[in-house]
């Protein structure tokens, strides 16, 4: 069996399913690890969401930011921006059933060799605590009250991890970790305004992976979310999102030993912004 991991894919189906036709996936035999953000400003949200719902076991895919604002959108606690794309999911037959799927999605997975995440970790986190607080969070979006975490989940604040925070700002902290993190201090604390390369940041802050010490540089992890960024092979990390959707490259890279990536071109055209 094959394992490809795919960077974000926001809605660039057409150029999902041609990736997959270069990679020769095989859905009896293959596995696909897809890194977030499946959705959202990109043209065909919909379809990419019934498509990878539809390949059951043989895609793993973690929830991104933009997958949790489409959560939260349709339970009417988030409004839709301009620059969304949501609106074909929110009009669909089958729009909740799709929505049930998505919020059983985990944060956090891994094999014996991998793991894979959206976003980063803070440098306190090892693999245990980062299970544990995946779980926890994992808990709180497919509970039957979601929509009581859904309505604490926003917000930059606790930008430092503690042991004793409250239950609430541990899982928004968490959110914010797995979901949007690109950089922080030495110390691990967090940066929501930095969003361009390494060396564009401001002087006090480091990526995510290259905080010295930190308790995760012995797990192999697999991470979109960064496409200014692009593809990175450092610090036992891969990152996977290579921009797709502002017109530069859909990725997958198959796990083996070593990785192998393959990439193709994508005609999205829009132009790079917040994300």
């Amino acid at each position: 069996m094959a394992i490809y991991a795919i960077g974000d894919i926001q809605g660039c189906y057409n150029e999902l399913r041609r990736l997959l036709d270069v990679i020769k996936f095989d859905p009896d035999q293959d596995q696909l690890w897809l890194a977030g953000d499946l959705v959202n400003r990109g043209p065909h949200s919909l379809e990419t969401l019934r498509f990878v719902k539809s390949l059951g076991d043989s895609a793993i895919t973690v929830l991104g930011n933009h997958d949790l604002h489409l959560i939260a959108t349709v339970a009417s606690l988030s409004k839709t921006g301009k620059k969304d794309t949501l609106g074909p999911i929110l009009r669909a037959a089958d729009c909740d059933e799709l929505i049930d799927w998505l919020r059983n999605q985990p944060l956090f997975y891994h094999n014996d060799q991998f793991c894979m995440l959206h976003a980063g970790l803070p440098p306190q986190w090892d693999f245990e605590q980062t299970k544990t607080m995946a779980s926890e969070t994992e808990q709180a979006i497919r509970g039957e009250d979601y929509q009581r975490f859904f309505r604490s989940m926003y917000g930059n604040k606790p930008t430092a991890w503690q042991d004793d925070l409250p239950k609430t700002e541990k899982l928004r902290f968490a959110v914010n970790c797995f979901t949007r993190l690109r950089y922080c201090t030495a110390d691990g604390e967090l940066d929501f305004h930095h969003k361009g390369p390494p060396g564009s940041q401001a002087g006090h802050l480091l990526p995510w992976f290259a905080v010295p010490g930190r308790k995760s540089r012995d797990m192999c992890i697999i991470f979109g979310h960064w496409s200014t960024l692009g593809f990175y092979q450092e610090h036992n990390v891969y990152s996977i999102d290579t921009g797709c959707l502002w017109g530069g490259q859909l990725t997958a890279l198959r796990l083996d030993q070593p990785a192998q990536r393959i990439s193709i071109d994508c005609q999205c055209v829009h132009k790079p912004s917040e994300l």
